[in-house]
């Protein structure tokens, strides 16, 4: 779980001194939000993350707003993870970020049958990214193949990607059904800077690629077959924090709908909803449903 602390300038920033600002603390955190989009729009899920204490009653009734089924681990030795995000005139944001009891996460934390009734294991990138959540993540990916549970995966961070070794994610998620990389994420994994290039190589690890570009829209790649491009909805950017997560959700509400063998069309159909979805987030600060 994470608390976001969203900062977009009114004025030219002033160095030294005072910068009127829309100032906004607001629930955070990719696959919170992620899950919060999921359950909103109609699929079942179950949330499992570790929280400071003071904070667990809160997140949690955020979460079980939209539908969640959050199980929270109470930290009483680290603060909630918190990210301040400073939001451009563009809408583009820089995050500075304190992960906090996150990095605390262990296998302990995660309820009891958490893989009962579950269908899919959908996975972000943080949780590779620091020695003790890796045994974590892989702890997880190896009970669903053991379970021949789909698996999902969104790389999430492009600067914490460049630091692991190369060819290292693409190992530990190699087979997943569905990854979800931005376009910098991409270029991390795939070595490449083309969009079209990069989704079909990264076809050779992953059975469906959902590229997000942004304003661009989406790159929807399958092996064996050219990458087709999905437009973008317009929408006047105020803040994209969060849009890609709203994409994602919205997506694997409609992929999980569309039952064990989505076709074609599913696909393009899901991926032309998501990017609705998210055009709808960066209008607006935050990027939970509302």
């Amino acid at each position: 779980m994470i608390n976001d602390v969203l900062v977009k300038p009114a004025d030219e920033i002033t160095p030294g001194s005072d910068t009127p600002s829309a100032i906004r603390a607001c629930p955070g955190g990719a696959a919170a939000g992620q899950a919060a989009w999921m359950a909103h729009l109609g699929a079942r899920v179950t949330f499992a993350g570790r929280v400071g204490a003071r904070d667990a009653d809160y997140h949690r009734r955020e979460l079980a707003r939209f539908g969640v089924d959050a199980h929270l681990a109470e930290d009483d030795q680290a603060d909630t993870g918190t990210i301040v995000i400073m939001v451009a005139p563009d809408g583009e944001r820089t995050m500075f970020t304190d992960r906090g009891a996150n990095l605390r996460l262990r296998r302990s934390d995660l309820p009891a049958g958490v893989f009962d009734d579950a269908a899919v294991l959908h996975l972000t990138g943080y949780t590779f990214f620091e020695p003790a959540l890796l045994e974590v993540a892989l702890w997880l990916l190896e009970q669903a193949r053991s379970r021949d549970m789909a698996v999902t995966i969104d790389p999430a961070s492009a600067a914490f990607l460049a630091r692991v070794e190369p060819g290292a994610f693409l190992r530990w998620t190699e087979g997943a059904a569905v990854c979800f990389p931005n376009r910098d994420e991409a270029a991390v994994l795939a070595g490449e800077a083309d969009p079209v290039t990069m989704a079909a190589r990264l076809t050779q690890h992953y059975r469906l690629v959902l590229m997000k570009l942004g304003a661009d829209g989406c790159l929807l790649a399958v092996p064996g077959e050219a990458p087709v491009r999905i437009p973008a909805h317009p929408a006047q950017a105020r803040d994209s924090t969060g849009a890609g997560d709203a994409f994602c959700g919205a997506f694997m509400s409609r992929w999980l709908a569309a039952g064990p063998d989505p076709q074609a069309a599913d696909l393009a159909a899901a991926a032309e909803f998501a990017t609705r979805v998210a055009a709808s987030v960066v209008t607006r600060l935050g990027g939970r449903p509302w």
